[in-house]
């Protein structure tokens, strides 16, 4: 399973990134009003730091100008993914760039009809949100296990990328399901590392050794 991070904040992006644990990053307009900067600048950086893709957001509602933006978000670097709300325009938008060989994330995907809309356009991700479903009294996890059955029942070659991710748990249910990628804030990637019988042995282990007297270095 891929790891992909969501934020534009470049710092956790390097963090995560030495580590081996990013594998790309996605954003959206309220990551970048989070950040406080430039869209195309913060954007560039990321595309620096990591080298896997980028998902950067547009802002129009109507297909021409979503191309328009799209094409100029693709400008910033190889490894921009142009990232689409999974409406009909946004379908007619992915369409059209994904056909002139750019990457696409469709996102805000709440149902698997969408899913399969946005495979038959052409996308190179679809973003169903697990935690808004679970808001909603819905389980997230039932929409990605569906997209997965359409997906390899006709081999469409969009990756499933769980988004809208709350905890550990999503991530675990959405890798055994067999989601493509997972997209979660760094401090829920973060998270997958504790656990607290890792924290109590660690403790007894540290307790024991003190009482040895000795040193490594």
């Amino acid at each position: 399973m891929k790891f992909f991070v969501d934020t534009a904040d470049t710092t956790a992006i390097s963090e995560l990134n030495d580590l081996g644990m990013v594998d790309g990053v996605t954003t959206n307009p309220s990551l970048i009003l989070k950040s406080g900067r430039d869209i195309l600048e913060v954007t560039k950086e990321i595309c620096d730091i990591v080298s896997g893709p980028v998902s950067a957001e547009v802002v129009a509602t109507d297909a021409d100008a979503m191309i328009a933006e799209g094409r100029k978000l693709a400008d910033i670097a190889g490894n921009i993914t142009v990232k689409l709300p999974l409406t009909w325009d946004g379908l007619k938008a992915c369409k059209v760039l994904s056909t002139e060989g750019k990457m696409v994330n469709v996102t805000l995907c709440f149902s698997a009809n969408q899913a399969l809309l946005a495979a038959k356009a052409g996308a190179t991700f679809i973003s169903p949100f697990i935690g808004r479903l679970d808001d909603i009294n819905l389980d997230g996890m039932d929409l990605i296990q569906d997209i997965r059955t359409i997906y390899d029942n006709f081999g469409f070659e969009t990756q499933i990328l769980a988004a809208s991710i709350r905890s550990v748990n999503h991530i675990q249910d959405a890798a055994l399901i067999g989601a493509d990628v997972i997209t979660a804030p760094p401090e829920v990637i973060r998270k997958l590392a504790s656990h607290p019988l890792t924290d109590k042995g660690l403790q007894q282990f540290m307790d024991d050794w003190s009482k040895t007297g000795q040193k490594i270095l």
